[in-house]
Formats: C-alpha cells, structure tokens, sequence
C-alpha cells in the first residue's frame, strides 16, 4: 500500500502556523516560473499559487516533517509513497540559496526518511523532471517518465505511450521509469498493457471496483501476484531513435527490452496525436491516420547478442504474440509488420541452440503472456544426452520451437503430453499451477 503526498506536503503546501505544524517554521512562498514553462505550458495551479502563495516548510526542518509523515505512516502499514508534484521546489528558491539549493534539502531530506521508515526504498517520484531534482536523487529508484493516464483523453493514449519510450533513453540509464496505472476495463487497455509488458516496469491499473478485465490482468500477472518483468527499461530501438513515430505519418515505434533467455519488441503505432505548442495541450491531429508498415529484426534488441552468447550464429525464433506465427529469421533477415492506429504487435526473439546434430531448439515461453520470454529462467543444453532443460515461472501454455518432433517432454519430473507443429517447429505443453510462489519448473526437452 502506497499513500500520495505532494513534496511541499500538499499542492499549496503546509499551513503556516497551522495547529501542530508550527515546529515546520512554514512560510508562504511565491512560484516563479522560467520564460520558457510559461511560454510552452502555462498552468491554471501555478497562477493560483504565484498569487495566494505555497506553505513551504523551513529546509532545515524539512526531514523532521518528512519523518514525522512517513513514520505516522508506516504505524499504519503503508509500505511507500508516491511523491508528486515535485518540480513546484525549482519555482521557489529566493530566499534560500537558489533553485538547486532548495532542491537538494528536499530532496535529501526526502530520502533520509524513506531509508528510515520503508525498508525497501519505497518510493515513486512524480512531476520531477526538472535536472535539479533528478541529479540531487541519490537513492530514489523509481520515477514516473510520463503524463497521466487521461482514461478520458482519447488524444493521450499514443503519445503517452512514445513520451515513456522516449524519456527512458534518458531517464533509464539511472532511474527505473514508471509508466503510470491504466484501466483495465477500457478500449486503450491492451495497448497500454502491452506497453507495461515491453516497458519492464511495475504493473499497476486504477480500475473502479468491480470494473475489471481480469482476461487482460491474467497476461500480464501470475497467479501469485508476480509479474514476467523484463530485466531493462524498455528504449526504442536505434532506428526509432531519430524519428517522430506520433506526427511524421509514416513511422511505427519499436521499444524493445531483455530477458534472461530472450528478447523482445513492441511495436506501436502512435501516430494521430501529440502535444500541440498553439492549443497548449495534446490534441488529436490526424483523425484518420493510416495503416502503417515497418520490419522487425533481431538486432532491434540491442543486447541479442549477449543473450546468445559467444556460440551463437545470428539466427533467431521470432513469437509475434498477436497472430501467433512462429518464424525463422535468419542472421540479418527481417520479419514484416503492418498496424493501424491504437495496434500493437509483441515479436518475442530467442537465438537458436543446437541440442543435437541438425536438432535445433529455441525456448519461447508461456504464449498467452503479453512477455511470453520472461517466463524461461535459464536454458542447459547436454548434447551428449540430446536433451535441453528449460528453467520457467509461472503457468499455462508453455511453447518452444524445435526443429524436429522432441521425443518426449518431462515436466517437474513427470512425462507430459504435448503438442507439435510440424509446418513451424512450434512445440507446446501445458504448466499447470504451482503451490509455491515464484516456483520455477524444469522443463526436459529429449529429441
């Protein structure tokens, strides 16, 4: 259980002298905004803040306040905060040493007491954008690298999508990006809950109770309660990197990410919205935009290589989770895809083990998962014995290509059945549900 609380306390603050706050030695601050906010985002809360003021607790007493509400706090079990509204400190530096200053108390005193009172640094950071924030965090390990989730906004749902990918180049190399809650019940779910998958971020929805899609949970979460994260915040792909997959018309948005055994690639099509610099908002500018058609290959996951290790030839198994074709690419090949506006596909990649002589094997995972890889733990190859022992989480339908027919399959130690495809190599049994948590499976493959 998580508790939200701005890091001025509220969004105007802490009362000045208020009835037991006095020892805070608050006092109201005005916010100064930059030319440049003002000009590309002016803010209805920030005019109302520049004329009635910010209750801004002393610096110095900053961590007494911090502790005191988070040890109230976890009295009552809560296990972590989200912090919001975090860039409103870098408005309010006169009078304290400047903007970096003030930042660096709050920040500071911020962390101190999340060490001292949630045991597992339980903290998100919110509306922090701002480099003062981000460069005075020492410890802070998860921050929000999106706007809301306007479940209302039929604009905000594509660009939210290519905001996170893109903010992640960034914020991904010392942070762990957090994409925001979705709903479940809602025509934008599977697009957003695919993101989640390929975006190796904690999953986390805002449903009303009792408006739920559990279908769509159930691919994205385990029986019990744990998640197939990927092991990376997810980043577009190099040939992403340089394009504008919401306004350009004719690019779709590779985000790719690392299992331990495999790869993977979510391809969006974003286009149709963006942030408009006239209306000050994000607004649709393409009603009708088209179908779009890119390529997919394994050099898309940047880190396949390491993931094939120094054995491997380039070659790879390619899962799309959405049609459920299973296709060999070769070193240097790539594999079509075409999406219209709000589509998705997910390519799972798994370079090829030789298991025997011209028996070759590539695990895929459990296949109703939207991260059908994170399910394989690890992969033990004994040619010698021509059997290839596959470590998985989870339950479910479990597939792996096999160039030939395996001879038999053994689960958990015993003979299970199981299900050949002869025209695509897929091969698939049924795992069912552990009684432990976290189980992994092992998973003998004999050919």
């Amino acid at each position: 259980v998580y508790v939200w609380h701005a890091l001025a306390g509220y969004w105007g603050g802490v009362q000045p002298s208020g009835p037991g706050l006095e020892h805070y030695d608050s006092a109201l601050a005005y916010p100064v905004s930059s030319p440049g906010v003002l000009g590309n985002q002016p803010d209805i809360v920030m005019d109302s803040l520049a004329v009635h003021g910010l209750g801004l607790v002393h610096p110095k007493k900053v961590f007494n306040f911090y502790n005191e509400l988070h040890a109230y706090l976890a009295s009552c079990g809560v296990d972590g905060v989200k912090v919001d509204v975090q860039n409103i400190i870098e408005t309010l530096g006169a009078g304290h040493g400047g903007r970096v200053s003030l930042t660096r108390s709050y920040v500071h005193g911020l962390e101190a007491s999340i060490s001292r009172n949630f045991k597992d640094n339980g903290c998100i950071a919110c509306m922090c954008h701002n480099t003062d924030g981000l460069y005075s965090a020492r410890q802070t390990a998860v921050v929000r690298a999106s706007d809301d989730f306007y479940p209302r906004d039929p604009a905000s749902h594509t660009i939210h999508i290519s905001s996170v990918a893109y903010n992640t180049v960034f914020l991904g190399e010392f942070m762990q990006p957090d994409w925001d809650m979705f709903h479940s019940l809602h025509p934008a779910a599977e697009y957003h809950a695919a993101a989640r998958a390929v975006g190796g971020c904690a999953i986390y929805v805002s449903d009303k109770p009792g408006h739920h899609n559990f279908d769509l949970l159930k691919k994205l979460v385990l029986p019990d309660g744990s998640v197939l994260r990927a092991q990376l915040p997810g980043r577009p792909s190099r040939d992403s990197l340089f394009v504008d997959p919401a306004r350009d018309g004719i690019s779709l948005l590779k985000i790719w990410n690392a299992n331990k055994c495999t790869g993977v690639v979510g391809v969006f099509n974003c286009q149709g919205a963006g942030w408009c610099k006239v209306a000050k908002t994000t607004r649709i500018h393409d009603a009708s935009p088209g179908t779009l058609t890119g390529s997919v290959k394994t050099s898309d996951v940047d880190s396949i290589a390491e993931i094939g290790g120094p054995e491997w030839n380039g070659d790879a198994v390619v899962y799309a989770y959405r049609s459920g074709e299973v296709v060999i690419l070769p070193r240097g090949a790539s594999l079509p895809v075409t999406l219209k506006v709000l589509e998705y596909e997910l390519f799972h990649i798994s370079p090829l083990k030789k298991i025997a002589e011209n028996v070759w094997l590539a695990p895929i995972g459990l296949l109703d998962m939207f991260n059908s890889g994170g399910a394989v733990q690890r992969v033990d190859v004994d040619p010698e014995a021509t059997t290839a022992t596959l470590r998985t989480r989870g339950c479910g339908r479990f597939g792996f290509y096999c160039s030939r027919r395996p001879s038999k399959c053994v689960v958990g130690g015993r003979e299970t059945e199981f299900q050949y495809e002869a025209e695509n190599g897929l091969a698939s049994i049924v795992i069912p549900v552990p009684d432990e948590e976290k189980y992994e499976w092992a998973i003998q493959v004999h050919v």
